[in-house]
This record gives structure tokens, sequence and C-alpha cells, in this order.
């Protein structure tokens, strides 16, 4: 058997040219899932100032030159306080938002537009020896978000700051088709051509559901969403995040609540990274584990009965603990007959745990073949797929289930297992029992 137990690497170890090929050979098949796909990035004007923006661009070119369609959805925050405090102008906030007056609109332009300037320029790069060299970017801009006012609230008119109220969506996708990057700053002009001050927030998310993007992508200040302990939270249901939000604050906040918006309206997943963490983009994408904090409609990690189709993925799962000879080896034959007693949990098509329940006697049963993959243990699932085992058992009115194992006695101890005898048994397995094998015991009752 292979306990849930953590496994160790040193990720500051650099890469020898082994090592390289191995990776990317590895991020093949997210390089042909991304192909084709429509990514919305939002990054806060925070992010412009950041000395890693750098790399983030090149994370953007790299992306575009894999045939991603890219939507970026620039913030201006920091900018519009630059400008404001330049002009001597005040700006006041009500319920989180700025309020707009019309001197205030002519420091959102000018700070706008210097931002848009700025990242259509470090797009363009492309002299030799910077890794953009021969990108040849086309970004593309312009008036694709319709707005309205916000309106008056509790007696405060907020003038020139607005809310989306549509997406030029049709005209964005035959762009991005074209091969083009599409960017979209926080502002927005009515159908009688005025302009208002959006959140980047509110542009980001409805970008995302009026094209139907297949991820949202939010790069904040920090890694993600974190729990009262300052750990980064890995995902997230939409269910989840709405029981917790109340935890959350400031920009955390926004971004969790532009995330929710965004997955409750149908886009499948929305990913909270950090702007100033180098490689943050691409390791999201091109990598099982992922960063920063994944808001998903349903759970990431798919936990169901095997197919059929599973079989290949749980002969490469198992290999390694029966090489070891902590699992009796199974023959693909063998499992195809025996594919529907498995529970396998899924991660972006990578089988990374499994267990079985065989039958025995109208009492017994075994739970067999609990296997994690090496790179996922320390995680729960091990304990995900007992408590499935123990719900089939007990549906099928089984009263014990018990285990063989080698090598995690003590695993399946925490897991209130006892130790018993091989005369325990049902007699059919006692029979079966390979001494050379040794195997210890262990029961729970159900």
């Amino acid at each position: 058997m292979s306990a849930d137990q953590p496994a160790s690497a040193d990720h500051n170890k650099p890469l020898n040219n082994s090592d390289y090929v191995k990776w990317f050979r590895h991020s093949s098949p997210y390089i042909n899932a991304h192909r084709g796909k429509t990514f919305v990035i939002m990054f806060e004007g925070d992010a412009i100032a950041d000395a890693n923006f750098t790399n983030v661009i090149q994370d953007i070119a790299l992306l575009n030159s894999l045939g991603v369609q890219l939507v970026l959805v620039h913030g201006a925050r920091p900018q519009i306080d630059a400008t404001l405090k330049t002009l001597s102008i005040r700006s006041d906030f009500f319920q989180g938002f700025r309020i707009t007056d019309g001197a205030a609109l002519n420091a959102v332009k000018a700070a706008v537009g210097m931002v848009k300037s700025d990242i259509e320029s470090r797009l363009s790069v492309g002299t030799p020896g910077s890794s953009m060299h021969g990108a040849r970017i086309r970004v593309v801009s312009g008036n694709f978000v319709t707005a309205k006012p916000k309106g008056v609230i509790n007696g405060v008119d907020f003038q020139h700051t607005g809310e989306v109220r549509r997406i030029e969506h049709q005209a964005i996708r035959e762009l991005l088709q074209q091969r083009n990057i599409v960017l979209l700053s926080c502002a927005g002009y009515s159908p009688s051509g005025e302009m208002f001050n959006l959140t980047v927030e509110d542009v980001a998310q409805q970008a995302a559901i009026s094209l139907r993007a297949d991820k949202l992508l939010i790069l904040g200040k920090d890694a993600g969403l974190t729990d009262a302990a300052g750990n980064t939270i890995q995902q997230l249901t939409s269910t989840q995040l709405q029981d917790c939000l109340h935890d959350f604050h400031g920009e955390a906040l926004y971004h969790a609540e532009a995330a929710l918006n965004a997955v409750r309206q149908g886009v499948p997943r929305a990913q909270l990274l950090s702007y100033a963490e180098d490689g943050a983009l691409l390791q999201e994408l091109f990598t099982r584990e992922g960063k920063g904090t994944l808001i998903s409609q349903e759970a990431y990690d798919q936990l169901r009965a095997a197919t059929i189709d599973d079989v290949g993925g749980i002969l490469q799962l198992l290999k390694p603990l029966e090489d070891q000879g902590i699992l009796v080896r199974r023959s693909r034959e063998l499992l195809e007959t025996e594919i529907q007693r498995f529970y396998v949990i899924e991660r972006d098509g990578l089988i990374t745990a499994c267990a079985a329940l065989y039958p025995y006697t109208d009492k017994q049963a075994e739970l067999a073949c609990v296997a994690v993959h090496s790179d996922y243990r320390g995680s729960n699932r091990g304990q995900r797929l007992l408590e499935q085992i123990e719900q089939q058992a007990r549906q099928r009115h089984y009263q014990q289930l018990f285990v063989l194992t080698t090598r995690t006695a003590h695993w399946f101890v925490e897991q209130g297992f006892v130790a018993g005898e091989v005369s325990a048994l049902p007699l059919e397995k006692q029979q079966a029992y390979n001494l050379q094998r040794n195997s210890k015991v262990f029961f729970k009752t159900l």
C-alpha cells in the first residue's frame, strides 16, 4: 500500500539540460491544451511599476507565440492618484469607489493613456538579444467597453465613475482570431460619448464572461488568497469562496469577488496570482500544481468511479509501487476486468490516486490498491479515497473493511484501522494469503 505521505523536493536547484528537456516534455500537453484558448489577464496599476513586470510582459509574449488568445485588462489606480496629486486635485472615495468629478476625470484620462502607452511599448520590444526578439506582437485597443454611470448611491453622486454595460465581444473575438492581443483599460464610453472611470475588476470579469473565456487570471500583489495562518489557499470552489468571502479585505476581497462572479457566470476557472513573483503565470499554466489560488465551479481534483479509459493511467500510477514490492503486480488484462471496483482522483488528465473495493462476504470487503502519485503525497487524496470507499461499503451493507499492507501500517492505524490476525480474514482471502510477503492485516468496523 502507498500512504498519503509528504514527499520532499529541492525546488531551488537549477535545471540541468536533462531536467530542462524533461520539464519541456511534461509541459507539452499544456501547450497543446492552451493553444486557441482565450485567457483574460488582469493586472493592477501597481503591477506596471513593479520590477518584475518586464518578466510578466515576456511571459505574455510567450503565451501569444504559443497560440493563446489573450485579452489584457489593466488598472491605473496609483497612476491616477499620482496625476491627481500633481494637479492638486482632491479625490474622495465612498464604499471603496472613487468619486470621479470633471476635474478628476481629466486626471483619469491622462493616467489611463500613459499606462496604455507604456504597456503597448513594452509589448513592442523586439531588439536582438531580447527574449522578445522576433515576436512582432500586434496590440489592439479601442472603445470595446460600453459603460453606464454608477449613479447616486445613498445620496452620493459618483458622477463620472461608472460600471460596465456591455463588452463588444464579437469585435474582440475577430481580433483575437487574427492573433492580436487585445488591450482593455479601466475606462469605458457611453453611446452619448461620455467617458467613465471603471474598476479594473469590473472590466476584467465582464470581459471574461462576455467572451466565454477559458480562464480569468488576476495578477495582484499577493500570491493568491491566504488563510488565517498566512498560508496560500491553493483552490476553492465557488461555494467555498462564498462561505469565506468575509475573511478577506482590500485588494484580496476585490479580486476574490471578481473571480467568484466570473466563475458563477460561466468562466470555468479563475486564478489569483502575484505579479511580483517571477514565472508565476507560466507555472500556473504549464505545471499541474499551478500557482496562487484557483477558483472553480467544482473541485479541481475530481474523485470518481474509474472507467476502462483509466486503465493506462492506473497502471502507470501503480508501476513504481509494484517495482518496489509495495503492491502486488496486476496485469492490464486483470485490471480491465476489475476496473469497476476502482475509484480514482484525476487532475488535468493525470490519475493522481486510486483505490479499490473488493467484496468477499456479505459482511466483509477489502480495501485494496491504495496508491497516491509521488508528486501528490502529503495532500489529502488518500483520506478522500478512503472516505469514498467507506461510503460505498456502507451503502452495500458491509460491516467491516480489511486491508493488507507491508509498508504503511501506521497510516491505516491513523485512519482507524486495528491490527488483526490472518485467521480473521475471509476464508478465500486466507487461502490466497502470500506467506512470503508477510503482509500485516488491519480491520475497520463500519
